[in-house]
């Protein structure tokens, strides 16, 4: 290699070379500029692009210069721009055009809005959430299920169609929608009423002395109980669910050729009702589960069967004693001697899905698909109430222990609690994310139950008028849910998961599993002593339970 220094004595070296070559050249240049024919330095040209635009230009200085001079010196083209012409290379158009085919044209116009479309579909922002989707889609008017379509086919056509018609489209069309929409009057500001018939202020009348009466009962009683020692009381309840959380199978009985959809005990704890999708209603013994006898009326599938409050007590048998239901609408009414129905009761135009006695038996309540359910009168043989007040469908209802309140679970995923004194609704449960399928009060008179197609159980307090409690219940919808009818220290869940599972209270802990069926649990019941449990189920059977 080279040292440092030689590297030095070199930039020197080059340096000072550099210097005296400048100096000759600069010498070169004054004496030229001194002579008569100055020297032209060429540069090379670099074009870019086209040469149409510079050939175009060097023919017209060349055709101008030959107007002016005659025959004289003209500009000439340079070998290379004319070899070029010549070759085909260079193309100069006499103010030409060549027009595209209209069909061409068109498809490259198409072509480029696709490209268009789906570049803003990509940056489209769109909900996972598959209701959203579908809500979004029902704003833009557009279905929002199509056969076959899953959820991410679902959200890719809305986000096609918020690329085709714009990311805003659906702010444009609320905006649309709240300009036209007319004002409300200061009287539809307003909760109003309208005059029901006088059978129904008779009624309410009726029902306000009635449940004044039995509260008053339930308070006196609560208040013997309150003085009882906290240890006499806590060792009750955990006797209770002790028991409870040892219940086992005690029968199990093929109760039909299609799924058995509704059961109930006798207010005597003797017998059993069940109604299945055969439209056959059938009254079996308890605990043995034998048929006695078997009610033929309904030609589609049965809702809910019930036994009047006093039937197999104080009602003669040839009275009115069951109540049942199905997804026509029908509604008919049995006595406990004949296998035909005594009486229909008419007015419902769509499917009737539960139904309820009032404690009284005097009141019979029906929920309906039509967003209402209906207070029928049966003393009077007269429909007095036509509520509505949810947003889909009715589907369950129940009474409060007193007779003054009933509460409806909807569709909708809400729940009311309703006054029967003055029509008023003084609670709205908000807190299920589906539909309410079952709601039951608690013998204490203040907590209610409520079973939800969300999995769950809430607890709510009718009090403090909010949810106390979320019990995840089951891995599939509650259909049903019932508190223990003596003390309410446990409820009872029925699930489409094929269980059924017991509850404790006021903790909620699970006590029992109940698992035994092969298919969806459709309803549960337990006698009114609280010995037995029953379940009804999709594979045709129902099964008896008890403690050990």
């Amino acid at each position: 290699g080279v040292s440092l220094s030689h590297d030095f004595r070199l930039t020197h070296y080059f340096r000072r070379l550099k210097v005296v070559l400048e100096i000759i050249f600069e010498g070169l240049l004054e004496q030229m500029s001194d002579d008569e024919d100055h020297l032209e330095v060429k540069k090379t040209v670099v074009h870019y692009g086209s040469l149409e635009e510079k050939a175009r230009e060097i023919i017209a200085r060349r055709d101008a210069d030959e107007a002016e001079d005659g025959e004289g010196d003209s500009i000439e083209i340079p070998d290379a721009v004319q070899e070029g012409i010549d070759a085909g290379n260079i193309n100069i158009a006499e103010a030409e055009h060549f027009d595209l085919d209209e069909s061409e044209n068109q498809a490259r116009l198409e072509l480029l809005k696709e490209f268009e479309k789906k570049k803003r579909a990509r940056l489209l922002q769109v909900s996972t959430d598959d209701s959203e989707v579908k809500a979004q889609l029902r704003k833009l008017d557009q279905p929002i299920c199509i056969f076959g379509e899953g959820p991410a086919d679902r959200r890719e056509r809305l986000k096609q169609l918020l690329a085709e018609l714009g990311e805003d489209v659906i702010k444009k069309k609320l905006r649309a929608d709240i300009v036209h929409q007319k004002p409300k009057t200061e009287s539809e500001k307003n909760t109003w009423y309208h005059e029901g018939p006088q059978s129904l202020k008779v009624a309410r009348y009726w029902i306000a002395e009635y449940s004044l009466r039995r509260a008053s009962k339930r308070i006196k009683d609560q208040k013997i109980h309150s003085l009882l020692p906290d240890t006499q009381k806590r060792a009750k309840i955990q006797e209770i669910q002790r028991k409870a959380g040892n219940t086992t199978i005690l029968c199990s009985q093929i109760g039909d050729t299609r799924p058995i959809s509704a059961c109930q005990f006798s207010p005597n704890n003797k017998m059993l009702v069940t109604g299945s999708w055969s439209g056959l209603c059938k009254l079996w013994s308890v605990p043995d589960c034998e048929l006695v006898r078997t009610l033929r009326g309904h030609s589609h599938n049965i809702g809910d069967i019930i036994f009047h409050p006093q039937a197999t007590l104080s009602l003669d048998e040839n009275a009115l004693c069951m109540a049942s239901c199905d997804h026509t609408g029908v509604v008919k009414l049995w006595n406990m001697k004949s296998e035909e129905p005594i009486a229909n009761i008419e007015g419902h135009d769509q499917r009737v899905s539960r139904l309820a006695w009032h404690p009284s038996g005097r009141f019979l309540g029906t929920t309906c698909f039509d967003n209402s359910w209906r207070f029928w009168d049966l003393e009077a043989q007269l429909e007095i109430l036509h509520q509505e007040g949810h947003t889909l469908g009715v589907y369950d209802i129940a009474f409060h222990p007193d007779g003054s309140l009933a509460m409806t679970g909807g569709l909708d995923s809400y729940g009311r609690v309703w006054d029967l004194r003055t029509g008023r609704c003084i609670m709205f449960m908000e807190g299920h994310l589906k539909a309410i399928l079952g709601v039951d009060f608690s013998p204490n008179g203040f907590h209610v139950v409520s079973g939800s197609e969300d999995n769950t159980a809430k607890i709510w307090c009718l009090r403090q008028r909010r949810s106390l409690y979320t019990i995840p219940a089951h891995n599939n919808l509650v259909s049903k849910v019932k508190f223990q009818p003596i003390d309410g220290h446990y409820i009872v869940s029925a699930s489409y998961d094929g269980t059924a599972k017991v509850w404790g209270h006021p903790d909620w802990s699970p006590l029992a599993t109940l698992a035994g069926h092969e298919g969806k649990v459709m309803s549960c019941d337990m006698s009114s002593d609280s010995k037995y449990i029953v379940t009804s189920s999709f594979d045709r059977t129902f099964k008896l339970w008890a403690p050990e």
